[in-house]
């Protein structure tokens, strides 16, 4: 079995209570690009009740950043919360495939792990391609007429302005 994780997509929070919706819709969204759609309501379900976890055990006066994971690995679908800077032990949400890890110092790591469908492996979850496009506005100005090349004319401005900066500052 191949347990190389093949896709990663992590958030930083906030550990307040909104950082439990904002994982459930995060865990939504990395599902629906996966093309993951049969999981997506027990992955978000499992991803909100580690939240609540990791926000209970949270200090709400000075919170600190959780981060919510969620990864393709071999045959399983794994969910995961990393708890912000020191706090008290998180309560572990029941279900067949979950746990709790010490990072060490007070830190604790939250998982789920759901099985892939039909057997699938991570290795066969048709990812999303992803490829850098232009902004609407950056597409507009590459569309306009290059400048001409105004090189000397630019060059004297620059030294002129320079020079006549240097003679602002002398008395």
């Amino acid at each position: 079995m191949n347990n190389r994780t093949e896709q990663m997509d992590d958030l930083q929070l906030v550990a307040l209570p909104t950082a439990v919706g904002c994982t459930e819709m995060f865990v939504r969204f990395a599902l629906t690009e996966w093309k993951l759609r049969p999981m997506r309501d027990e992955a978000a379900l499992a991803g909100r009740r580690l939240a609540e976890a990791v926000v209970g055990a949270a200090d709400q006066a000075n919170p600190g950043m959780l981060t919510a994971r969620v990864r393709l690995t071999g045959g399983d679908l794994v969910i995961e919360l990393e708890t912000p800077r020191v706090v008290r032990v998180p309560a572990v949400p029941d279900g067949p495939r979950v746990g709790v890890t010490e990072l060490g110092h007070g830190r604790y790591l939250l998982w789920a792990s759901l099985a892939l469908p039909g057997g699938m492996n991570a290795s066969s979850v048709p990812l999303p391609r992803r490829q850098r496009r232009p902004s609407p506005a950056a597409a507009i100005e590459a569309a306009r007429e290059p400048l001409k090349d105004n090189t000397d004319e630019v060059m004297q401005r620059i030294l002129f302005g320079l020079s006549g900066s240097q003679d602002r500052h002398r008395r």
